[in-house]
């Protein structure tokens, strides 16, 4: 028979290794994402509005942290239309044809216009009662993610064609906004020869960290990113841009230019096993 001393003993003996079995399994596990990335090929915004209930796909999210309050909000990017006459009988596009893009946050629809010359339309906000009613988010979270923390991960995802998503977090210590930007991998490059990546997507919501404004949406703007490292992020937004030097300032189209490269950390996910 086994004394009181001798099972007590044995009884704190066996709960030592559960708790230790425990804690491997909980260091074996990955870290939770502070933001799962999205399944994109499965992620849609619904509208509501009688005269068109359109639905538009959604191609990226932005996702704007405030760190004084602890607060965010995600704004989500659509993929591009082109001007059109809805539910016409014939002449489906409009002949000044323009391409619309827009973005929905916090109540708001952003919508950019790119016209073939400069037009106070380009950008316009407004609340989603105004455009085509209450949204309906129809957003698919990715199941199966693997981080991808090495290049011959990165090479082997690519290569098994699986999805791939990547997140770029950018930050301004000075107004203390932080921010995620989420995108499906359009295109991935890969050397073999120098066993390196690069990222090559867009358009993506651009967020100008630098400034706090009365409707945070206007922050943003038309980019497309470009990273084959961890901690820096290149970026390239649509803006007035001159045609040529010898055609004068008046000359000028929406463009993607002026490329900057901001410090950021980079993670890129696999939706699949490798």
């Amino acid at each position: 028979m086994i004394n009181p001393t001798r099972r007590e003993a044995l009884q704190a003996a066996a709960a030592s290794v559960v708790t230790l079995a425990a804690a491997r399994a909980h260091a074996a596990e990955a870290p939770a994402l502070e933001m799962p990335p999205l399944d994109y090929g499965r992620s849609f915004i619904c509208c509501t509005a009688a005269f068109n209930a359109v639905r538009f796909w959604v191609e990226s999210r932005t996702r704007i942290i405030d760190s004084n309050s602890g607060t965010w909000t995600d704004y989500y990017q659509c993929a591009s239309c082109k001007s059109e006459n809805t539910f016409a009988e014939r002449d489906l596009f409009m002949k000044d044809n323009y391409d619309f893009l827009p973005i929905l946050g916090n109540d708001r629809w952003l919508v950019f216009r790119r016209t073939v010359r400069l037009s106070d339309r380009y950008r316009t906000v407004k609340s989603t009662a105004e455009m085509w009613g209450a949204p309906n988010l129809k957003l698919a979270e990715a199941q199966d993610v693997t981080v991808l923390d090495t290049w011959e991960q990165i090479r082997d995802a690519t290569a098994a064609a699986l999805p791939l998503v990547t997140q770029t977090e950018i930050a301004d210590a000075k107004t203390g906004l932080r921010a995620i930007i989420e995108c499906p991998t359009k295109t991935m490059n890969v050397s073999i020869e120098k066993q390196l990546y690069q990222v090559d997507t867009g358009p993506v919501a651009f967020p100008d960290l630098t400034s706090r404004r009365d409707a945070e949406i206007e922050c943003l703007s038309l980019a497309f990113v470009a990273f084959n490292a961890p901690g820096f992020a290149d970026f390239v937004i649509e803006q007035p841009t001159r045609v040529s030097e010898e055609t004068g300032p008046e000359c000028q189209v929406y463009h993607y230019s002026n490329p900057v490269s901001l410090e950021a950390k980079n993670r890129v996910f696999a939706l699949g096993k490798l």
